[in-house]
């Protein structure tokens, strides 16, 4: 029996490992496009890796997809997070996990889960055919043909694990095999802020926890945001872009985003808190503290940006400029014009349509022998582990073959 995977990187190299694991006799080729196999696991978490994430119930690890949690819930069934620490811990790879529920390996560092894969694949005689760009797909009545460069390879069985693209053309080879494609668009991407010129200043700067609005739209999502150079990004920023994916597509990347700097969740509560500490800060300069405990440069910025005098003491702010202080910590608005792409791990919402796809054994509806895994798929989490953990089910459960 010969099995080829399309894909080198993390749910083609997981339905590999599957297929011969679960299939012995079985004769398993990786075909990868590039040069290279695992880049994006070699990029990802900073080059550390996020396997997964500490969320322990299934119900609640569902809860961060966008796309394609009903779904998953099937696959979670045969492979879910429990599965994964199993398989890692199994060949020496140990995992630990962050404040935030991100699980990297303790090494922090993340070659050795690139090694990992490649030393198993070699060990189990899995082979990896490099920059080997499958240019068409026959289905035959044996199985597939498969051509590049003007070679042809047969194989019984396909499994699809060719990961996301933004270019809807990039599907094209699996509409002419029968299948829907749901438009790719964009997911886990910052927000470009080029006008605010005194924000981007501060780069680098981090708030621990904001809640960040689209106007004119229900999304909103509170955590970590950070200040770059090019406008926010962090936690909160990337989980929204992904809940907005196709609303902020059709928005063209224009829009008005309201911040609520402070932990605190409405103009009240910011309200109550002042008023709480103003009598310990009553003789302090409003510029050496400040009762949100927002980062000094962020508070500097602040002030100026509704023109409080640093220099004064708290005792001698007005009504006007206090209004105009809690105004701007809760509802401070930016106008985002574009975004950028989230380090390299480049993430899309889309691809083939979850419909058409058996997601108990990951195998086609519409072409037998036909399996699929990762990003392919109408499949994306939001960042902290989830969207490598829909690679390592998928690709574990469409290499059972099933």
């Amino acid at each position: 029996m010969k099995v080829a995977v399309i894909g080198g990187g993390a749910a083609g190299f997981f339905a590999a490992l599957s297929c011969k694991e679960s299939h012995p006799e079985a004769e398993v080729h990786i075909l990868e496009g590039s040069g290279k196999t695992l880049s994006k696991v070699k990029v990802s978490g900073g080059g550390r890796c996020n396997v997964t994430n500490g969320c322990e119930s299934n119900a609640e690890f569902l809860k961060h997809y966008p796309r394609g949690g009903k779904q998953l819930k099937k696959t979670f069934v045969h492979f879910a997070r429990k599965d994964t620490l199993q398989w890692f811990a199994a060949r020496g790879v140990e995992l630990k996990t962050e404040v935030d529920g991100r699980m990297f390996p303790v090494t922090n560092d993340s070659q050795t889960v690139v090694d990992c894969l490649r030393d198993e694949a070699s060990k189990q005689g899995v082979e990896v055919i490099q920059s080997y760009k499958v240019e068409s797909v026959k289905a035959t009545t044996a199985g597939f043909e498969l051509s590049s460069k003007g070679t042809q390879r047969a194989y019984d069985y396909l499994i699809v694990a060719t990961g996301g693209s933004p270019k809807r053309s990039a599907y094209d080879w699996l509409s002419d095999m029968g299948h829907s494609i749901i438009d790719p668009v964009p997911s886990l991407f910052t927000f470009n802020i080029p006008t605010e010129k005194k924000l981007v200043a501060l780069s680098g700067t981090a708030v621990p926890s904001a809640t960040v609005k689209i106007q004119g739209s229900k999304l909103m999502e509170q955590g970590p945001l950070l200040i770059t150079h090019w406008g926010m990004s962090g936690p909160a920023i990337l989980k929204l872009s992904a809940w907005g994916a196709r609303q902020l597509q059709e928005m063209n990347y224009q829009f008005s985003t309201l911040i609520n700097w402070s932990s605190y969740a409405n103009e009240n509560e910011v309200r109550e808190q002042l008023q709480r500490e103003l009598h310990h800060m009553d003789k302090k300069l409003i510029q050496n503290i400040n009762p949100f405990d927002l980062p000094k440069r962020l508070w500097l910025y602040l002030l100026d940006r509704v023109g409080v005098d640093p220099y004064i003491r708290w005792n001698e702010l007005g009504k006007k400029d206090k209004n105009r202080l809690v105004n701007v910590i809760c509802n401070d608005t930016y106008e985002v014009s574009g975004k950028t792409t989230f380090k390299e791990e480049f993430v899309t919402c889309g691809g083939v349509d979850n419909a058409e796809v058996n997601f108990d054994t990951m195998a086609s509806r519409k072409v037998e022998k036909l399996y699929f895994a990762g990003e392919v798929l109408n499949i994306d989490g939001i960042t902290g582990g989830f969207n490598f953990q829909a690679a390592w089910s998928t690709g574990y459960v469409a290499g059972q073959l099933g």
